[in-house]
């Protein structure tokens, strides 16, 4: 298992720093010339998109970074930084991310199952997010620390996103048909959610098994 663990963290950060490293090359400059922002023109020109699109965008961001480094030993164990960089990721998750996702969730025009993928999602992520916050005040340490991989498996599920989009680009034919979105829009993030449930039952039964 930790070897396992080894090369999927290595793994995780390295989509982690494409994207964010992406993000920041493609739209640091505010333009809305991106190829995104150009088929979503109508949605834009609402007033309501472009602040939502930002706000999550950015707060993905520092929110992916952040909270990445928390299930560093190193990190955990300077519990003055594992503090702050939780702050940081439930402040940009519930405040930000999650925000500027719902109301970009409003824009999608992908179909009903695609729309119904992205709202539970990301209600699920506030929902967990805001859980691992009130475990950790009333020091619930170990739900708290299930709940935080829950709700970054979710967070990840924009670095999932992007690759599987790519994947079906490159290998399959695209994501222009209605049936390959929908499975996109699904295995984003059920997957990574499975995982984390799985991550959790294997430290779950090691404790059991020590005890």
């Amino acid at each position: 298992m930790k070897i396992a663990g080894k090369v999927l963290w290595y793994f995780a950060f390295f989509w982690v720093l494409v994207l964010c490293a992406g993000t920041f090359l493609q739209y640091y400059d505010f333009k809305n010339d991106s190829h995104f922002l150009q088929i979503k023109e109508a949605a834009v020109k609402t007033g309501w998109y472009l602040p939502a699109f930002y706000c999550h965008i950015i707060g993905s961001s520092i929110i992916l970074m952040a909270g990445f480094f928390q299930f560093s030993k190193k990190v955990y164990r300077n519990k003055p930084l594992h503090k702050a960089l939780g702050k940081v990721y439930v402040f940009g998750v519930l405040f930000f991310a999650a925000p500027g996702a719902y109301i970009m969730t409003l824009f999608i025009d992908r179909g009903k199952w695609v729309f119904l993928s992205f709202l539970l999602q990301n209600t699920l992520w506030v929902i967990f997010t805001l859980s691992a916050w009130l475990l950790v005040k009333n020091k619930r340490i170990d739900d708290h620390i299930k709940m935080m991989r829950r709700s970054y498996a979710l967070a990840f599920g924009a670095v999932t996103l992007r690759f599987y989009i790519w994947a079906f680009t490159v290998f399959g034919s695209g994501v222009g048909f209605a049936n390959n979105y929908i499975i996109i829009s699904f295995l984003s993030w059920v997957p990574n959610l499975i995982l984390a449930e799985g991550i959790n039952y294997y430290y779950r039964k090691q404790v059991f098994i020590a005890g």
